[in-house]
């Protein structure tokens, strides 16, 4: 098996696992693939600003 041939068949089972069945596999653009195989988004860590404003919300006592 080439190193392409396993990738194909990683994505495949993947796209299974997820519930995508062959035929909707070959029916996603790269763009949705992409999105459904991309992790979690995470948050932007909090600015100087933003951390300011939650201490003066909820100050510490």
């Amino acid at each position: 098996m080439t190193p392409q041939d396993r990738q194909w068949s990683e994505m495949m089972q993947a796209a299974a696992c997820m519930g995508v069945g062959p035929e909707g596999f070959w029916r996603l653009s790269l763009k949705e693939w992409r999105m459904l195989t991309a992790g979690p988004v995470q948050a932007a860590p909090l600015g100087r600003g933003e951390l300011e404003r939650m201490r003066e919300m909820w100050p510490d006592d």
